[in-house]
């Protein structure tokens, strides 16, 4: 464009953080929806060969480049900036700030990690062979890394804090999951790092403490913003916020100063690319709009008719609270993955039974929540709502509509939602704080403000047990109440020397107030039945709270009292109910939404449930009858029988890891496959309860009558196993609850005796209690 300039580069070669990419690293060119602006080429490519087109192109243009030249600091103001730099001062009229992250690594801040064993670059994978390597990350960058390097013949670990890659582009997704898959190289799942030893790394898992051996350990965990360095040139940063403030331009409250890059809030290069091209157009005078605002007009639709988008941005980010420690070019991104409802009064947003698979925030108006038929619960403007079946991977709990003047909500999917919270420290705080609200809103008064809990909310920590760890111990004292966020517990009591399962308690709990209320030892024992997340209120705090709302302590008293009426009406470890809930729990129905139990007093052996499962499958059965842990204590006449068969767990085993993604959780709950499995057994090997196996096709039975009549061919439930080929090959058959099938489960249909029900198990400790 022929405008005076110079380019500042601290190191001796161009595009720094691309060059310390790993070597042969390929580069994706995404988002792929997004248009290239650029007066130079950006296809995918390899770290080397991109390199080469940039330094070529920018040598063909004659840019302006002073190497190994140092910021450390500006002065003096639009249209008469000095740039005082390590060697001399720089005059400038406007000055672009694209520095990255890179400068600023987030450590584990784990002990031992300063002792030489661990680093946090990764220059050339072929500088480790036949070593064992453990990377920590879930990125694209830890991704490549350790694949990489396992293809390199070493033993790689990668450590994933989560159950899902949901931070990564899909190719990535689908590279780390066919190496786990193929055993290339292990992951660590829900697992985060705890110490660093002498040729180890110690990882703190759902399981206890695990020891991984490493002769290196490469951390790929991200960077966060030069804060100070951004405040001394006169970058605000707003409350929670992890990236400095800017305008529609990229222009920073500094007038004349533009923040282009990661710097802005999202580390994409073709978006790099694109804010460069938008903020030179802007300083010569020739102002475009975003490459990605036609796109966005178009998902607003009506909502944003006849005013700028950046108006639109803004009152999206003013009104969500999700939103607000965001930059608007990371609102953008969000938004682009997210879908835009603008619905009339009493239209349904969330049928109840649907699985979880999305958040929804209102930008305008308010949603009603059906609590009961007659009770409705109003989400006002502002806030957001799904976040239960999203958080703990349960299906949706109440029905949920538009309010009376209608409303606008922004749906974001799950892995966008995944994303949003674990990149957001401002948009996670208040993720917490809603769900501590509501919970205290529901189990103590609904009269309960957020002021009335301020101080609760400035004091509870976010804790993680793993199975089987105690949250509070029978007789211990009191310190503290517990809101289960993901996850189930199992209440013990000690009875006659022995810890009895007496209650289940599942995700939305809220545990152990009662004690604190009485102030008295814990009367039970609490432990985590699979993996717990729980928000953790201290005692001191949460008894002020009661002391300051009589009405919610007499609440509470009352809660007390119901719950001491019922352990004592449970009485001994003679107790049936008490004696079946420790089987149940025993045998993991702790962890399932939906599972199968069969009462064997009714039950006469017929096996029409496993055969009408196999004639609704294509004659291939989800369930085994026969199979599976029976409760028939002697001398009693309870008999509870759990077959094999999915239990559509709250966090599937199976779905841990497939490396085509062919298993999901459907929009009534169900984990289901599809036709992208590819055979591997993964889910087979994982699941704990054998409720998954392999099989190819049968070939279609023949005509009932025939067998009827002349004893030829399969009898109903009954075909004959098919061999496996390249047109038909095996695939992971399991329970989809008959989603597709009128009626429900077929299981539950076809049983003469009403012998068999599929379900959760809150309904199951329920009709045990009704029951028994």
């Amino acid at each position: 464009m022929g405008l005076d300039h110079i380019l500042l580069e601290r190191s001796d070669a161009l595009s720094n953080t691309i060059s310390k990419y790993q070597k042969g690293k390929y580069i994706m060119a995404t988002p792929d929806a997004l248009p290239l602006r650029a007066e130079v080429h950006f296809e995918p490519d390899t770290r080397e060969q991109l390199l080469e087109n940039w330094t070529n192109r920018v040598n063909e243009l004659g840019v302006n480049v002073r190497y190994n030249c140092e910021v450390t600091g500006i002065e003096g103001e639009k249209g008469n900036f000095t740039i005082q730099t390590n060697g001399e001062e720089v005059q400038a009229e406007t000055v672009v700030v694209a520095i990255g992250l890179q400068g600023n690594i987030r450590k584990m801040g784990v002990p031992g990690e300063d002792d030489g064993l661990v680093t946090y670059q990764l220059d050339d994978p072929k500088d480790y062979w036949d070593k064992d390597i453990v990377v920590v990350g879930a990125g694209d960058a830890a991704i490549e890394n350790a694949v990489a390097l396992a293809q390199n013949e070493n033993r790689v670990t990668i450590v994933n804090r989560k159950r899902d890659f949901a931070r990564v582009k899909a190719g990535n997704r689908s590279l780390i999951m066919t190496s786990i898959k193929d055993e290339l190289l292990a992951c660590a799942y829900n697992a985060n790092p705890a110490r660093v030893e002498k040729g180890a790394i110690v990882l703190d898992t759902p399981e206890g403490e695990q020891i991984v051996r490493a002769d290196k350990v490469i951390v790929r965990i991200g960077a966060i913003a030069p804060r100070k360095f951004i405040e001394t040139i006169g970058g605000v940063f707003d409350e929670g916020a992890d990236f400095p403030r800017v305008t529609e331009s990229y222009e920073s409250d500094r007038e004349g100063i533009y923040y282009v890059g990661a710097l802005a809030g999202y580390p994409l290069i073709k978006h790099c690319i694109n804010q460069g091209y938008e903020v030179v157009q802007t300083i010569a005078g020739q102002p475009v709009e975003g490459a990605d605002i036609p796109m966005l007009q178009e998902k607003f639709g009506s909502f944003a008719t006849g005013r700028p988008m950046q108006e639109v941005l803004e009152e999206v980010r003013s009104a969500v609270g999700l939103f607000n420690g965001l930059t608007v070019l990371q609102l953008r991104e969000f938004l682009l993955e997210a879908d835009v409802h603008t619905l009339s009064a009493g239209h349904q947003v969330i049928q109840k039974g649907d699985a979880g698979d999305s958040l929804f925030t209102i930008v305008r108006g308010d949603v009603d929540i059906a609590v009961t038929k007659d009770i409705r619960f109003k989400v006002p403007q502002s806030e957001f709502f799904g976040e239960m079946g999203l958080v703990m991977g349960r299906r949706r709990t109440a029905d949920t509509f538009a309010g009376s003047g209608g409303c606008t909500v922004i749906e974001i999917p799950r892995n966008a939602a995944l994303k949003l919270i674990a990149s957001s420290a401002a948009a996670r705080k208040t993720m917490n704080d809603t769900i501590l609200l509501r919970k205290m809103q529901t189990f103590l008064s609904p009269d309960l403000s957020k002021e009335d809990l301020a101080e609760v909310m400035d004091t509870y920590e976010n804790v993680r047990f793993h199975r089987g760890e105690a949250l509070m111990e029978e007789g211990a004292e009191a310190d503290a109440a517990y809101i289960i966020q993901s996850g189930s517990t199992a209440v013990l009591k000690d009875i006659s020397g022995q810890d009895v399962v007496i209650n289940y308690l599942p995700a939305g709990s809220l545990v152990g107030e009662t004690a604190l209320l009485n102030n008295a030892p814990r009367n039970a024992t609490v432990r985590a039945a699979i993996g717990v997340e729980a928000i953790k209120i201290n005692k001191a705090v949460f008894t002020q709270l009661l002391e300051r709302n009589p009405k919610v302590q007499a609440l509470v008293q009352k809660m007390a009292a119901d719950r001491a009426a019922g352990a004592g009406a449970r009485g001994t470890g003679t107790d049936r109910k008490t004696r079946i809930v420790d089987f149940l729990m025993q045998n993991g129905i702790g962890e399932a939404t939906n599972a199968i139990a069969i009462d064997n007093k009714l039950c006469v052996r017929c096996d029409y449930c496993e055969k009408a499962c196999a004639e609704t499958h294509d004659g291939i059965p989800r369930m085994n009858r026969a199979a599976g842990p029976t409760y028939a204590p002697k001398g009693s006449s309870a008999r509870i029988h759990i077959p094999i068969s999915c239990r559509h767990c709250e966090h599937p085993h199976c779905m841990a890891d497939c490396p085509p993604n062919a298993l999901y959780r459907s929009p009534g709950g169900a984990v289901m496959v599809n036709d992208t499995c590819i055979g591997c057994g993964n889910c087979v090997r994982n699941c704990p309860y054998d409720a998954i196996h392999l099989s190819a096709r049968p070939k279609k039975r023949g005509f009932l009558l025939t067998w009827l009549l002349f004893g030829f061919g399969d009898s109903p439930g009954q075909r004959k196993p098919a061999k496996k080929s390249k047109e038909n090959k095996e695939m992971a058959r399991k329970c989809d609850l008959c989603e597709d099938v009128r009626g429900g489960p077929a299981c539950v249909r076809a049983c003469p005796t009403g012998a068999i029900v599929r379900i959760g198990p809150e309904g199951l400790m329920q009709k045990i209690r009704e029951a028994v």
